[in-house]
């Protein structure tokens, strides 16, 4: 339906109008009839939570004590997204993700956004021990209030570290222990976490290159097969990897690919 002579933008702001008032009128007048009240323009029932702040000296150490905790949790929470990196098998597997890309030669497929989407479920799966392990022996009964927050952040801790520990080789935890010159631990235990999780890391990425390193030979070989194809039928100015990309494809679908190089990835953390 049209109206001759108002413009769109007066259309538009009457029946944005309108629209709020079927919205929040009814409501409104139901509450005022059960009230035997009439109905206020402005109150639409709708109740918002109060929020107040105050600022004042402080005569207790504690309330300062509690401040401090709750600024320490809110940078805990907004390093999260390292600590699940460089604590996690997320950075092994997403740089083997990376590496299938670039050896199918696919470019931007599948995209950045999958890859890491499917690396972040990925270490949820493999985790899921680890995480299981801190919920039930840290989180839940700090919740409960049955443990304090420094033998919850220890519970939480251990899990994380034996974790790393199985993955961490003893070359790259030697590199980071001579480096901080800190005496030479007899346990485990006597590890700091500052120097576990650089070795941890570096190990991850040196096992995700070797894995990258075994998907590039299969597929270099088909290149230089189809490069050679080329050069013997006079085609040199024909790019190799414009022909060889739906031969890759093929073989990488035939061997069911994916199954194979998530298996290994999963099995790698044995």
């Amino acid at each position: 339906m049209r109206f001759p002579g108002l413009p769109a933008k007066q259309l538009l702001l009457a029946a944005a109008v309108l629209g709020a008032a079927a919205f929040f009128g009814p409501a409104a007048l139901a509450d005022g009839a059960a009230g035997g009240k009439s109905y206020v323009p402005g109150t639409s029932g709708v109740s918002l939570p109060s929020l107040s702040l105050s600022f004042g000296n402080s005569q207790k150490p504690a309330d300062i004590v509690s401040i401090l905790r709750i600024v320490m949790m809110l940078t805990v929470l907004t390093l999260a997204p390292a600590i699940l990196i460089m604590t996690t098998s997320f950075t092994r597997i997403v740089v083997v993700l990376g590496f299938v890309r670039q050896a199918l030669g696919t470019q931007q497929m599948p995209p950045n956004q999958l890859i890491v989407g499917l690396s972040l479920f990925l270490t949820f799966f493999v985790m899921a021990p680890t995480f299981k392990s801190i919920s039930a022996n840290a989180v839940e009964p700090f919740l409960s209030e049955k443990i304090d927050q420094k033998t919850a952040y220890e519970r939480a801790e251990a899990p994380l570290r034996e974790f790393m520990f199985a993955q961490t080789r003893e070359k790259d935890l030697e590199l980071f222990l001579t480096l901080s010159k800190e005496a030479k631990p007899q346990t485990r235990a006597d590890v700091p976490t500052y120097a576990l999780v650089p070795a941890f890391v570096i190990s991850e990425l040196k096992t995700a290159f070797t894995i990258g390193f075994m998907l590039y030979l299969p597929f270099l070989v088909l290149d230089m097969v189809v490069a050679s194809v080329l050069m013997a039928m006079g085609m040199m100015m024909l790019p190799p990897a414009v022909i060889s990309l739906p031969f890759k494809l093929l073989l990488f679908v035939l061997v069911d690919g994916w199954e194979l190089i998530i298996g290994s990835l999963v099995k790698s953390f044995g």
